[in-house]
């Protein structure tokens, strides 16, 4: 292992980095007078700010240091996860996105009482605030605080958490979502960029050579397919959990989701959302292989998501390796501020705005402000107990995966579906998520019982789907008028298509996503 030291030149760097990515969300964030401006970003963002914040909101956060850990231990079938997701953007982008966009809601809870109704809008929306803290925001201060211990291993893992949360309050508790999609933007580029420099610096090291990777790599490390009783990521566990977990994670997920609500009109957030596809099968040079490269220069690591800072070290000369690593923590932080709007907003617009009194927007954004203080404090008393997982990766996917296929089934059976009633989305939400959550808790924690997590994922998918069409058939269906404008049919199609008439192929987002479509299968194939 390298020795995990800055230098002055190193930590001014780093400084002065940090310094100015808030500097600048202060700045884009001052004048936030207004509830839409501050959570919303006035709906004005162009498709390149778009792509770069649906990136930076999964990128930036636990998976970029997860990844390169589940490469390292587990080779490149992590890359899963991400290929998958092109391609449920690719959906979202052509079949769902247009519903969320013409229905001009504010959060998605608000969406399901528009197809459903209020009670369903609740009990999503406390799930959205309990996954942010539990999930998003704690993994992304596990993180950095794993990170920043490197340098500082004689401070303990909280305090060092407690130094990302407040640091990573400031620009969002201030700016808003404007601000965040913008340092985003900046910080994602410049670790893409890093990430690139990892892939070739470590290629050279291992002399360009395949064989190499091979000798280095665990066994069946160089394939996205894995036995099925593979205890990380079998391959019946791609179509049974990964697909459905990359459904609620970017079609319905509100802090994912809401970066495209802001959108300036529809175009702009299809082609952020195909971009942000294409985007996501950079990731195996750019993160994962760099892990799995890393075997050859530290075998043996008691923790695998330390190989990426253990590279930033040994690979990165002066200066560089400070600003590298400053834009780690900031990536991570952008997380967390991602996060924490996005939970604040699901307050206001959810619990406080639906209320019969009405509130000025000055009490409405200094209500939001208050409640995001309290979710970085419980995220950040959580976040040390990530360390009962051997990966940040299998803390994150597993515990998705078992709590939110009934929001999958509830949105995904809204939209195509006109049978689905009120009843059987409550129900559903009702039931289903703590049914999840104590499968969770008995599973992982308590381990009563030994099923993988993936597998896990599609029981808890078919149990919520079952319980959402008994309940549906059971109950008085909805009226045609009253669910027309939210169900995907055949004409939707047509109209959509009316509407393309005349449009030049390189602006036709259905050629666009058609062309991902076809590069994601030709870079996969030689994984299989």
């Amino acid at each position: 292992m390298p020795e995990f030291e800055l230098t002055a030149i190193d930590l001014v760097i780093a400084v002065a980095y940090v310094g100015v990515i808030i500097g600048i969300g202060l700045w884009v964030g001052r004048g936030k007078e207004n509830s839409e401006g501050y959570f919303l970003a006035g709906r004005g963002m162009i498709w390149p700010l778009v792509g770069f914040s649906l990136m930076a909101a999964n990128f930036s956060g636990t998976h970029y240091i997860g990844l390169a850990g589940a490469g390292y231990e587990d080779g490149v079938a992590v890359w899963n996860y991400e290929w998958m997701a092109t391609l449920v953007l690719v959906v979202f982008a052509l079949f769902i996105m247009p519903f969320y966009l013409r229905s001009k809601v504010d959060t998605m809870p608000q969406f399901l009482e528009e197809r459903y109704d209020r009670r369903s809008r609740y009990v999503f929306s406390a799930f959205t605030i309990f996954t942010a803290m539990f999930i998003d925001a704690a993994g992304a201060l596990f993180a950095g605080g794993i990170t920043l211990q490197l340098l500082f291993p004689d401070i303990p893992l909280y305090l060092l958490i407690w130094v990302i949360a407040i640091f990573g309050g400031i620009y969002v508790i201030a700016g808003g979502l404007q601000a965040v999609m913008i340092t985003d933007t900046i910080d994602g580029v410049l670790l893409l960029l890093a990430g690139g420099l990892f892939f070739f610096l470590l290629m050279g090291e291992l002399g360009w050579s395949l064989s190499t990777l091979r000798e280095i790599a665990p066994e069946n490390g160089l394939s996205v397919v894995n036995p099925p009783g593979d205890a990380f990521l079998p391959w019946p566990g791609v179509f049974t959990g990964v697909l459905f977990l990359g459904f609620y994670y970017w079609t319905t997920n509100h802090v994912v989701v809401q970066k495209v609500l802001a959108a300036k009109d529809l175009n702009h957030g299809r082609w952020g959302a195909l971009f942000a596809g294409f985007t996501q099968l950079w990731f195996l040079p750019l993160l994962i292989m760099p892990g799995l490269m890393g075997r050859a220069l530290y075998p043996g690591l008691e923790d695998p998501d330390q190989i990426w800072p253990a590279l930033a070290f040994d690979f990165l000369p002066v200066g560089l390796r400070g600003l590298i690593l400053a834009a780690l923590v900031v990536a991570l932080m952008s997380t967390l501020d991602s996060v924490l709007n996005g939970a604040g907003s699901l307050v206001i617009n959810d619990f406080v705005r639906t209320r019969k009194r009405d509130f000025s927007d000055a009490q409405l954004l200094a209500m939001s402000r208050i409640a995001v203080g309290v979710f970085m404090v419980v995220a950040a008393l959580w976040a040390p107990q990530i360390r009962n997982f051997p990966t940040i990766v299998e803390y994150f996917q597993s515990f998705l995966g078992h709590i939110t296929m009934p929001v999958v089934v509830v949105f995904l059976g809204g939209l195509l579906w006109k049978r689905a009633t009120r009843q059987a989305a409550f129900y559903t939400l009702l039931i289903g998520i703590p049914t999840g959550i104590v499968k969770f808790a008995t599973g992982e924690f308590m381990e009563l019982f030994d099923v993988q997590f993936l597998y896990g994922t599609g029981i808890m998918l078919a149990f919520s789907a079952v319980l959402f069409v008994v309940v549906s058939l059971l109950t008085e269906a909805p009226t045609e008028e009253a669910v027309r404008e939210y169900l995907w049919t055949r004409d939707t199609w047509r109209r959509e298509s009316e509407d393309l008439a005349g449009t030049p192929w390189y602006l036709n987002y259905r050629y666009i996503a058609a062309a991902l479509v076809l590069f994601t299968a030709a870079v996969v194939l030689p994984f299989l």
